[in-house]
């Protein structure tokens, strides 16, 4: 196969032209705009992004480890297409569609169905549809920060407690649940007043001791923006255990981690752990945005029962048009085996670089990674740093990438790095 081709300087003409007005008219917090940075797209496919100057890329970043499928996956466009064609929105907590049912059993199935059922089937396969009532629940919502918001307000009803533990290095995202709980200053700085005081903050591998008010624990199996951070192998089980002493729920955030990414389901599966609630999304839809919290029945059952207005809610909860990518990603998954292929890569890619962490999340400590991504950008490579301070390369491609693809990258990061 060819790889890629970049016809002018980068960013080219129509790219700069393109960001120079969205300077203009977008928030300038937003998108970092330098002579060097940032490329506008314009199709995708697979591993490969063109821009708008018809520059071709190879993707390390599976766009914030969204498109493990691969980008614009013919399976999941033809499954929104389809659903286009009938039905765009719906009346999520109101007038549902059945297509909201189907992900939240096949949701179920995925997670406590199959951890509640020993062995776990890597295949998501073996749990029979009947019965999974008795396992857990679905609450869903958009990005993975309101599937943690969902889960901390879960934790808040359940143990009547409103604080959580959390750990430094942590990201959970940016709405203000989700941002107390996020450890970065350079996120939090600005909003502290406004934030509110319910988190209780620890080293990241340690184990906590109780505190009163806290009814949960909050915690990434792989801290991702954190640096691909992986913890000591008894600290997800003494963190289990911590839990169930001190009678405190455990909360995965595996908004990140989750579907195959790690070569397994589920990161906390390396580990042979089970959370009480599981945060989940990016991968999830193949593309389109959503995401969920799921959590024992017994935990998610404390929620009070809907008498025609629910206390917590969204416009596009369980969107049909998200719903069907959601399927059509998890059936993708399924069919070409993708934890398999994470672990394969990840450890190809571990033979050549001394990167950390597990399948294909994985990180390398450079030093400057934000000057490494704008000369790999110029090599027709798309990668982000990662690190409190940008001092990891993230390298998260599609789980579907080709070996030979992720070989012209591996060069590139060589060549440059020496």
């Amino acid at each position: 196969m060819s790889l890629p081709l970049l016809r002018t300087r980068i960013p080219g003409p129509r790219s700069r032209s393109l960001a120079r007005q969205l300077h203009q008219v977008e928030s300038r917090n937003v998108t970092f705009v330098s002579d060097r940075w940032p490329i506008f797209w314009q199709r995708a496919r697979g591993a490969n992004v063109w821009d708008a100057d018809g520059n071709r890329y190879l993707d390390l970043t599976a766009g914030f480890g969204v498109v493990s499928i691969g980008h614009t996956n013919p399976r999941v466009a033809a499954a929104i297409r389809n659903r286009t064609r009938t039905l765009l929105h719906a009346m999520g907590d109101v007038h549902p569609n059945e297509l909201k049912l189907q992900l939240a059993r096949e949701l179920v199935a995925l997670t406590f169905g199959r951890w509640c059922c020993r062995p776990a089937a890597p295949s998501g396969r073996g749990v029979r549809a009947r019965g999974l009532q008795d396992y857990a629940r679905v609450l869903f919502a958009n990005t993975g920060a309101e599937a943690v918001e969902a889960a901390l307000k879960t934790a808040a009803i359940h143990t009547g407690k409103p604080g959580i533990i959390a750990f430094g290095g942590a990201y959970h995202g940016l709405t203000y649940g989700a941002l107390a709980a996020t450890s970065r200053e350079f996120f939090r700085a600005p909003f502290i007043e406004q934030l509110g005081s319910f988190v209780s903050r620890v080293p990241y591998g340690i184990i906590p001791e109780p505190v009163p008010y806290c009814g949960a624990v909050l915690v990434e199996p792989i801290q991702g923006r954190g640096g691909m951070v992986v913890p000591p192998d008894d600290f997800l089980p003494k963190l289990r255990h911590f839990c169930d002493e001190h009678g405190m729920l455990l909360i995965l955030d595996e908004v990140y981690t989750g579907f195959c990414r790690t070569g397994r389901w589920f990161a906390c599966e390396h580990w042979g752990v089970a959370p009480d609630l599981i945060c989940v999304g990016k991968a999830l839809g193949g593309g389109l945005p959503i995401s969920a919290c799921i959590g024992k029945a017994l935990v998610m059952d404390s929620w009070p029962e809907s008498k025609g207005e629910a206390i917590h809610t969204s416009t596009f909860l369980g969107n049909p048009l998200a719903c069907a990518a959601a399927l059509a990603s998890i059936a993708e998954m399924k069919r070409l085996r993708l934890w398999e292929r994470a672990a394969k890569l990840g450890t190809h890619i571990q033979k050549r670089l001394p990167a950390r962490g597990k399948g294909l999340m994985l990180g390398l400590e450079v030093g400057d990674a934000t000057t490494l991504c704008e000369r790999l950008l110029q090599r027709g490579i798309i990668a982000i740093p990662e690190g409190e301070r940008g001092e990891v390369l993230g390298l998260t491609p599609p789980l579907t990438i080709s070996q030979h693809e992720l070989d012209f990258c591996l060069d590139a990061i060589e060549e440059l790095l020496r």
